[in-house]
């Protein structure tokens, strides 16, 4: 007699090849419509499952954590980021959480090398005036940027991403300068000839261009709060990737609009969709809408791994990206 198939809920739609894929292989509730899962029903589906796949809009606390009954095993997060998850009291319940490193690594460092050449050479300011039929013709000093090549880029978090981030502005020919829990090899830092800041506070008043692609933990929870952000120079830019919460937003807009700083790129924010209405105002910010790792490759990437840990799970082995909560 075949052995049971584990009872799966996926809390938003994935990429058909994905979803098809874990119809084969499990018992599968697809999300229909592509709508965010209330926590009545997140707290519905974590005690009808075997296993959840949730996403970052899943904020899965200890209080829904406590709802899930005793069938709930595995939390295979659909994303890299774990922390719209309570690790820790999902491991004391029993609950293993796997999440899917690696796969978005390449797609996320290209949107912040976009955003660092969308912000310093101006380019939503030429945008808008070419589609609002304004433009009338070249001019010497019109939409001046700053040249890319030669400018320090300071990168706050040399993980997978950011040292993606370095290669690629290292090809531009930025100066490479980061800050790390841990120093890289030696012979890391010299394929991208970076040089280690074991202070985030020096490194932030020499920088042009600070990256975040550092995880969103309690130690890093405005990690770039209004004293830090006053360190930098009035001509530097931030660029952000990561999670929102590593920046206190409204020091940030304090600081733009005081012409403390020269320009902002964003893709994540503090309160997720809930963005301070300044920063759509202000001509020096471009915001994205939380699109870095949007590739249809990644997408599918990361559902294969979801299945995997799956997979591996449902054969009695430990998943292969089980999230270890001493280890975030």
């Amino acid at each position: 007699m075949p052995a049971k198939r584990l009872s799966v809920v996926v809390t938003r739609r994935l990429p058909e090849a994905v979803e098809t894929r874990m119809t084969e292989l499990f018992d599968v509730t697809l999300r229909d419509p592509d709508t965010r899962m209330s926590r009545d029903e997140l707290a519905a589906a974590m005690r009808a499952a075997d296993v959840l796949v949730p996403c970052v809009t899943d904020q899965i606390d200890a209080n829904l954590l406590a709802q899930a009954g005793d069938r709930l095993r595995l939390i295979a997060n659909y994303g890299a980021g774990v922390d719209h998850i309570d690790v820790a009291t999902a491991r004391q319940r029993g609950i293993l959480v796997s999440n899917t490193p690696g796969v978005l690594s390449d797609d996320t460092a290209d949107m912040a090398m976009a955003l660092i050449l969308a912000v310093l050479r101006k380019m939503p300011e030429g945008i808008s005036e070419m589609m609002g039929g304004n433009w009338q013709g070249w001019s010497p000093m019109a939409h001046l940027g700053r040249r890319v090549g030669g400018r320090r880029l300071g990168i706050l978090g040399m993980g997978r991403i950011g040292l993606a981030v370095a290669r690629r502005a290292q090809a531009f020919g930025m100066q490479i300068h980061y800050h790390n829990r841990r120093r890289l090899r030696p012979e890391v830092e010299a394929e991208v000839e970076a040089t280690y800041w074991e202070s985030l506070d020096q490194m932030l008043a020499r920088v042009d261009v600070l990256s975040i692609n550092c995880p969103h933990t309690p130690s890093t929870f405005h990690l770039l709060n209004a004293r830090r952000l006053k360190l930098m120079k009035p001509s530097a830019v931030i660029v952000n990737t990561s999670r929102g919460e590593v920046i206190d937003e409204n020091a940030l807009v304090r600081a733009l609009k005081g012409g403390e700083l020269a320009g902002a790129g964003l893709d994540v924010y503090e309160h997720g969709v809930e963005i301070n209405p300044t920063l759509r105002e202000l001509p020096s910010v471009v915001l994205l809408p939380h699109m870095g790792s949007a590739t249809i490759e990644g997408r599918v990437e990361m559902g294969e791994k979801v299945i995997l840990n799956i997979k591996t799970f449902a054969d009695g082995h430990r998943p292969p990206d089980q999230v270890v909560p001493g280890l975030l």
